[in-house]
């Protein structure tokens, strides 16, 4: 085999093998998603790009990527957990009986030109298996309050980082 034959087939084994990973790494590990919508703002804008971790569980307060239906995956936050009752009176969240502080919030509610609480009072139970989410624009989200509980089996992963636009790259704190 000729030199430039030698070269030309390293090239070749170095771009399949650059392939091989990238597609690895795509459907096990991390892959991009757009924000669609308004429902999680102001934490995430419409059109904003984040990179979703397809590896660990669920914790509360995360953010989440979940296939809502065959046509349409959802980005949302787990406010509940399987087994957890869920509570929400006079704008506070209630988990098992015990308030929980959402810090996302805190600005919204500061902002608050709206007036009467950012979320409705309302209980549910979590069923095993399964998971509460809900947009972080909490009066224009379709969430589990519409469409139930989602199946943790159709979570797609979690998400911390933006990273378009660029002036707006950021990693999330919880």
């Amino acid at each position: 085999m000729g030199e430039a034959k030698k070269e030309s087939w390293e090239w070749i084994k170095a771009i399949m093998a650059a392939v091989a990973i990238a597609f690895v790494v795509r459907t096990f590990f991390l892959t991009p998603i757009v924000v669609q919508g308004d429902s999680m703002m102001p934490t995430l804008e419409n059109q904003e790009r984040m990179i979703v971790t397809k590896i660990g569980e669920p914790k509360r307060f995360d953010i989440v990527v979940f296939h809502a239906n065959e046509e349409n995956d959802y980005i949302k936050r787990v406010i509940g957990l399987p087994g957890d009752h869920l509570e929400y009176k006079d704008d506070v969240l209630y988990v098992n009986g015990k308030p929980y502080e959402e810090k996302y919030l805190k600005k919204y509610k500061e902002e608050n030109s709206f007036g009467g609480p950012l979320t409705g009072d309302f209980s549910a139970d979590v069923p095993e298996g399964m998971i509460f989410v809900m947009g972080d624009n909490r009066r224009n989200s379709t969430d589990s309050r519409h469409i139930g509980p989602v199946k943790v089996e159709e979570i797609i992963g979690s998400t911390k980082v933006i990273f378009w636009p660029v002036n707006k790259m950021e990693i999330l704190a919880e």
